[in-house]
């Protein structure tokens, strides 16, 4: 068959393939739904700490404000923001790095002299796995104190800007499965097929795909891991300052190597399409498998050495998985596309063709088995992660979904044994049935006895007699119950095999379960509240004037460290709920030199006050000291030493 140079022109697959892209866009859909509304965006590094912690109220200013995180960071002058209660600047800029003994912890120096109330911390960086995270947290100095800073409710990657990237990080995992196991099909399954225009065309449009998708996440790098803003997409200083990240690196290798596998592509449909000879063709054969695969083990290493498998434990060992694993999922879903292409659009297709790639398959599926046991133990680390995280629930519904494509492929092996038997045999004798049954030539009306034929009519009858060809051709192959089965077992195949990239770029982008476990470890025990037991105390009163005895009932809840909610009620004679015009908290830990930490609590009824939010920073013996006025001269304070925390 005469090689022609690839065009673009309809879908290579037309309906069949239509109908799968559609079927897979709403299950794709459903999924973004469950998976987005089961739980925000996760960070990759994860803030395990802080120094105050969130929530503390410390009696004097600190010197300077540390954050702790569980993997290393990429930080900006601008990564860590300390705003006063109005919303100014109190932190000197310029994170500084303070890792040390294995911990990574940053810090931002605050300004001298700074005034009681409410300072918001707000934090911005690069994990080492190319994702950014963010967030935000509060601590006060004397009391706490209104602010008029706002904490942000979206992370960071989010918006159009990140919506844009992730539609890029799909494509491009898209477009690397096509062309790789596109070419990978052409040349260790139907070798025949590089003469095949639809195999060329989709090989050609997953490098077109690739290619795109790289340039949009590099160009989109900056904005989505800083402003958000996609007009700083073009900013030429913001691409300079990609260029010098680790990921900025990884995606221009990648489009050098895309430019080395635009060649590849043209020897291959070009140079050795056209080869004849056995000996030549079986040396280009070597050549071009042996530098395909050194290409394609380039293009994945570039996302193994910028994401998941670059960070945290036996990042040596993970690497290379991480590409064997990428470069397995190719050559069975690419490859499972060029067949379905092949069915649909070639008539020549052969029965050894599609048993070579049942074999590849099959080789596929073992190291994808192999390396994906490796990550789930890398990424999950536990029984517990795999049920109780995020990312452990979505390698769940990837492990389903291979389990069904694995079951449909074994029920593929009925069709491919038929067409086996069909084809293998038979094949010569089909080839000569199909040569005998081509329509005779068609006469020229219009040229008489012995005259010649114009070239142009010469042309236009010639193609009319292989449009004929075609359709005959066509229709043999739609009777063959066989291959149709084929066709529609595939078909299922290619609409399992998507939504199974879709759920593997979404485990890409999702912290790992050990990650996150390990972070909600280190949480526990450097932020999270210590609680002793809620806290009730009876405190009887005398202001000395006319109605001025009483009893305060006081209930502090959980009674630990962190928020605390206080209940207080007023009992006047016969136990009876005594409204009075003022009643204050104070409390106060001597041992430390903390506070008082006033509290003035909300009237909620008849005799009844309430305050919530209360923040207790540590725990100890906390003298609690109310305050009660009963007109406007008679007043007294009461206090009780308690345990909190």
């Amino acid at each position: 068959m005469t090689a022609t140079a690839p065009r673009f022109g309809p879908s290579p697959t037309r309906r069949p393939l239509a109908a799968v892209a559609l079927l897979a866009a709403l299950i794709s859909s459903l999924f973004g739904l469950v998976l987005a509304g089961a739980s925000p965006a996760s960070a990759h590094a994860a803030l395990t700490g802080s120094d105050p912690q969130d929530g503390a109220v410390v009696a004097t200013a600190p010197t300077d404000v540390t954050l702790t995180f569980s993997e290393q960071i990429a930080v900006g002058d601008d990564s860590i923001r300390v705003l006063d209660p109005d919303g100014k600047r109190a932190d000197k800029g310029a994170p500084r790095d303070l890792t040390s003994g294995g911990a990574v912890r940053y810090g931002v120096e605050l300004l001298s002299g700074l005034p009681d109330g409410t300072y918001t911390v707000a934090w911005q960086a690069v994990s080492a796995d190319s994702h950014p995270v963010s967030g935000a947290f509060t601590f006060s100095i004397g009391a706490p104190s209104d602010t008029t800073v706002a904490l942000p409710s979206d992370g960071a990657g989010g918006g159009l800007v990140g919506a844009l990237y992730g539609i890029a990080r799909y494509a491009a995992y898209a477009g690397f499965i096509l062309l790789a196991g596109g070419s990978a099909f052409v040349l260790a399954c139907w070798q025949r097929g590089a003469g095949a225009r639809p195999l060329q065309r989709l090989v050609v449009r997953g490098w077109i795909t690739l290619t795109a998708a790289t340039l949009a996440m590099l160009l989109l790098r900056n904005p989505y891991t800083g402003s958000g803003k996609l007009a700083d997409a073009f900013d030429l200083d913001g691409l300079q300052s990609v260029l010098d990240t680790k990921p900025g690196a990884a995606l221009v290798s990648r489009l050098l190597l895309l430019g080395a596998s635009a060649l590849f592509i043209a020897v291959l449909f070009g140079a050795y399409a056209k080869r004849e000879d056995e000996k030549e063709k079986q040396d280009l054969t070597f050549g071009l498998a042996t530098g395909g695969a050194v290409i394609a083990v380039g293009i994945a290493g570039t996302w193994a050495l910028a994401e998941h498998a670059s960070t945290g434990i036996q990042p040596g060992i993970a690497m290379p998985v991480d590409i064997l694993h990428l470069l397995a999922v190719a050559g069975w879903l690419g490859g499972l596309a060029a067949l379905l292409v092949a069915l649909h659009r070639t008539p020549d297709i052969t029965s050894g063709a599609v048993r070579r790639f049942s074999r590849v398959a099959f080789a596929s599926v073992l190291v994808l088995a192999a390396t994906g046991l490796y990550q789930s133990w890398r990424q999950v680390g536990s029984w517990s992660a795999l049920t109780g995280t995020r990312y452990g629930q979505l390698l769940l519904v990837k492990v389903a979904l291979v389990a069904l494509l694995v079951g449909v492929a074994y029920l593929s092996r009925r069709w491919k044994g038929r067409l086996t038997e069909r084809t293998g045999p038979a094949s010569a004798d089909d080839t000569a049935q199909a040569a005998s049954a081509e329509p005779a030539p068609v006469p020229d009306p219009a040229a008489g006895p012995g005259e010649e034929l114009a070239p142009e009519r010469a042309a236009q009858l010639s193609r009319q007699r292989a449009a004929l060809t075609a359709t005959k051709q066509k229709r043999a192959r739609d009777a063959d119950p066989d291959r149709s089965g084929l066709r529609r077992s595939v078909l299922v195949e290619t609409g399992i095999a998507v939504v199974l990239l879709v759920v593997t770029t979404i485990l890409t982008s999702t912290e790992p379960g050990r990650t996150e476990q390990e972070a909600a470890r280190g949480s526990s025990t450097t932020a999270a509240p210590v609680t002793g037991g809620q806290v009730n105390l009876s405190l009887p009163f005398d202001t000395g004037g006319q109605n001025g005895k009483g009893t305060v009932r006081l209930d502090i809840s959980p009674g630990g460290t962190g928020a605390n909610s206080v209940h207080l009620w007023i009992d006047g004679p016969g136990e009876r709920p005594m409204d009075v015009p003022e009643v204050k908290l104070a409390f106060t830990l001597e041992s430390k030199d903390i506070g008082p930490l006033p509290v003035v609590p909300d009237r909620l009824a008849e005799g009844h006050w309430t305050a919530s939010g209360v923040q207790i920073p540590m725990a100890g013996d906390w003298k609690v000291a109310v305050t009660v006025r009963t007109s406007d001269i008679d007043q007294t304070t009461i206090d009780k030493n308690v345990k909190i925390g």
